[in-house]
This record gives C-alpha cells, structure tokens and sequence, in this order.
C-alpha cells in the first residue's frame, strides 16, 4: 500500500513533469518564432564556380536575414554535380555561413547525354554552350577558372579558391525537396536556376510534392530576347536559337515534366529579361570595396555574366522590380528535332490540353534598381532585411493562386 505521503510527492511529480513538457512543447516554437515567420525558400542551382551568376545568386540569398533559407540543391548543369558542391561548400565557408546545408541533386539528365547531344550537333549544328559537356569555354570576355573535363563527371579537380573542409550533406536533393514541402506545406518558394532535374525527380517519386509547395520561381527558357550591349547577348545563341536556353535545353524532359506539376503559382525569369544585365567590370570593383567577407573572393573570381541567376532571386526579394510580365502556357519542346529543348508557349486555352500550367513570365525587370539591389547585398557587410524585402504588397504579388 502507497504512504499518503508519498502517493502525494508522486502526484506531484507528475504534475510538473506533465508542466515541464507543456513548457517545453511552448518554448521551443518560441525559440524559432524567428524563422517560422520568415519566408521559407529553397535554392536549387548548378553551382559552378568560383564566383559568377551562380555563386553570386546564392549569396544574395544569404545576405537577406528576412527570409530562412533551408537549404541549396545543386544539379549538373554549367558544371558536373559534384564540382558544383565543392564550388558551394567553399563559397559559405567564405561567407562564415555554414550552417546552411548543401544537399547533392542530380549527376546527368533524365534522357538527354553528352553522346546524344555531338550526334544531335552532327545533325542540326553546334550548341553554343552546353555545360558540363563543354569542350572548350566560350570566347565572349570571360575565363575557365578550372579545366574542362566532359567525359570525367565524378572528377572534382582542386578548387583555385580553395578546397571546401565540410561536408554536403547525406540525404539527396530530391528526398530533401519532398521532406520539406512535407513539414512546412504551402510555406516554401523553391528557386530553380539551373536545370530542373531535381525537381522532375521530386516530381515523379511524390505526386504531391508541386502542390504542397508556395509556388515556384525559376530562371530558364527564352522567347524573343533583344540583344544587348553585352557579348553573351550577341552571341548566336541569342540571335539565331531565340526559342532555346541552356537550363531547359539541358535537361528538356526535365523541364517539361516539372512544368505540368500542379504548383499553386510558377513564375518564369526568361533570357528575355536577363539579356539586358550584366555584371560589369565597374560593379565588380564596387563589390571588392565591399565589406562582406566574401568580397575579395568576389573581386577575385567574379566574372562579366549577364545577371542570369541574380535576376530569378531579386524578383522573389522585391517583386516591384518587375516591370513586364505576361501569363502564358509553357512547355519545352521533347521531341527528337532541330526544336529539341526549345520553349513552346501559348495564350490561355489556346495550348493543346496536355496539363500544361499558367506561368507567370517576366520579360522585364528595372536594370537599374537590380544592380542596386545586387550591389546592396553583396557589399554588406552582414546580413541585413531588405526594405521592402516582404511587404503585404510584395506578398501578394507573389501569393499562391487557387
């Protein structure tokens, strides 16, 4: 028989051992009230490096403190997967950010391969550039910090900013995808900036996974870009292929798969609204008299690109950028011909009734207030929150659409 006594401390106990879990059960969402209010984002992008589109895009991301990025996924695109990992690692060692995971994609397309694509040029003539499969860089004012090696995919060559002394994480990007929709359903924008393999394979291996997402922003496809002064604008992808572009180019079945999942809102930043930008000599002198930790890295290995990548983060961070837009049917030509990953486009209700989903297409943006919002990043000297970073306004442009 149980003691008054004690059969009263036992009660006890178990009163403020039920208390303490209700405590703790309140604390811990209070602990992260921070970053369950911030704007959740996932960046998935080819990031070859060092310095250029793809690094300096997601290092505006890291510069925002108003939004939480959970995580970047990097696929085979301007570079072999790995590499691209290595190029990341290195670069948030750099920024003092490493507590932001990095979490390995796709090492080859769906379909396509370096194979079908030099019998695809036999055919119908020369990709101006093909990534991971390149065999010689481009002329257009830019340098190959590391060697080319097409036919060796798992090969990281040494890194000239330096090997990276952390690790990707285990888990792949797809599972990492669908596990994150998953926990914070209708909460997360993912940015694509590369191509979208990784996506795709979410896609297929989790019929839920478009719709449990925010919304989608991914910079790819082109329609009728107008050349700029700029020698990638020039160059004959530009003038003579205006239907193509390297991310859906690279991975079409990819592309083509992902754009009829049924996201709640996708938003398109074509070569249309990218070719007018540029990262010039001047701006990159400005961010090497930053004061960002990665600055002198930037000033180092920073390269005039067209601001392809940075142009599909800042219309995320500050939707007022945007100066044109449309709302079209897309998809990316799959069949085996001249047309072979090239955009297709058409009007509301005019498409042909394959699933094909509404887009939000940019065609422009304020060049001017981009190179000021990518400057502002890129030279501070911390993280800071962007005014207007979110605004009700900002919100709403974005917002998902039922």
């Amino acid at each position: 028989m149980i003691r008054p006594r004690t059969c009263a401390a036992r009660i006890l106990a178990l009163c403020l051992l039920l208390l303490g879990v209700q405590f703790i059960g309140r604390a811990v969402p209070a602990a992260h009230a921070g970053a369950s209010t911030r704007p959740k984002v996932i960046f998935d992008e080819d990031e070859m490096g060092p310095g250029g589109t793809n690094i300096q895009a997601s290092l505006m991301l890291l510069q925002d403190r108003s939004i939480h990025l959970l995580g970047i996924t990097v696929p085979t695109g301007d570079g072999w997967r790995n590499e691209e990992v290595a190029h990341i690692l290195r670069a948030l060692q750099i920024a003092h950010r490493t507590s932001v995971p990095v979490y390995p994609g796709a090492v080859f397309p769906l379909l396509d391969s370096r194979r079908r694509n030099r019998a695809w040029e036999h055919q119908y003539g020369k990709l101006f550039y093909d990534g991971a499969y390149m065999r010689h860089w481009p002329a257009e004012g830019t340098r190959d910090p590391t060697p080319l090696h097409p036919n060796r995919p798992y090969w990281v060559p040494p890194l000239p900013e330096g090997d990276p002394s952390i690790p990707a994480r285990r888990e792949n990007a797809a599972q990492f995808l669908i596990r994150m929709v998953h926990r914070y359903p209708h909460q997360i924008t993912i940015i694509a900036a590369g191509p979208l393999t990784d996506l795709a394979l979410a896609a297929k291996l989790d019929p839920h996974f478009a719709s449990l997402a925010r919304q989608l922003i991914f910079m790819g496809g082109s329609f009728n870009p107008q050349p700029a002064d700029t020698p990638f604008a020039h160059a004959s992808a530009y003038v003579n292929s205006p239907r193509v572009e390297f991310n859906m180019r690279f991975d079409p079945e990819a592309a083509s798969i992902v754009l009829h999942q049924p996201w709640r809102r996708i938003t398109e930043v074509p070569l249309d609204a990218t070719s007018p930008t540029f990262m010039s000599h001047a701006m990159l002198e400005a961010v090497g008299r930053g004061h960002a930790p990665f600055d002198r890295y930037l000033a180092r290995f920073g390269q005039p690109y067209p601001l392809w990548d940075e142009t599909a983060v800042a219309v995320w961070l500050d939707p007022a950028l945007i100066t044109r837009e449309k709302t079209l049917l897309v998809d990316v030509d799959t069949s085996p011909t001249a047309n072979y990953g090239a955009t297709l486009s058409w009007p509301l209700g005019d498409g042909p009734d394959l699933g094909e989903q509404p887009v939000h297409v940019v065609f422009s943006v304020d060049v001017g207030k981009l190179d000021r919002l990518v400057l502002r990043l890129l030279t501070a000297g911390q993280p800071i929150a962007l005014t207007p970073p979110h605004t009700p306004d900002a919100e709403a442009r974005t917002a998902p659409q039922h």
